[in-house]
């Protein structure tokens, strides 16, 4: 097989593995999850928790995997990402990401 062939099939399995963020599926997630603290659209009003809408996706889906692997520590934020999925956690990502900062507003 010659090379060029067999980095078409890399790539092709690639990207058969990449699945897509589900915005929807975060949003629904969020609002089961996070909207005590963050907000249902990740505005937190309370300064003791950050606000998350308008985050880099990427950024959040590994501040949220830190959580789960205890990489990065506090006990409130390891036991609500415990139970969250790859998935899950990618869909929150996205879901934070493409909402509006408040911090980004002017006001």
């Amino acid at each position: 097989m010659n090379a060029r062939i067999l980095s078409l099939l890399v790539l092709a399995g690639m990207a058969c593995a990449t699945q897509a963020a589900d915005i929807n599926a975060g949003k629904l997630k969020a609002e089961q999850v996070c909207v005590t603290c963050h907000n249902a659209d990740g505005n937190s009003t309370n300064p003791q928790y950050p606000v998350l809408a308008g985050q880099h996706d990427d950024y959040l889906a590994q501040v949220l995997h830190d959580y789960k692997t205890g990489v990065r520590k506090n006990a409130v934020m390891a036991d609500i990402v415990k139970p969250l999925s790859k998935a899950d956690i990618s869909n929150l990502a996205a879901w934070f990401a493409s909402q509006q900062s408040v911090l980004n507003m002017k006001r």
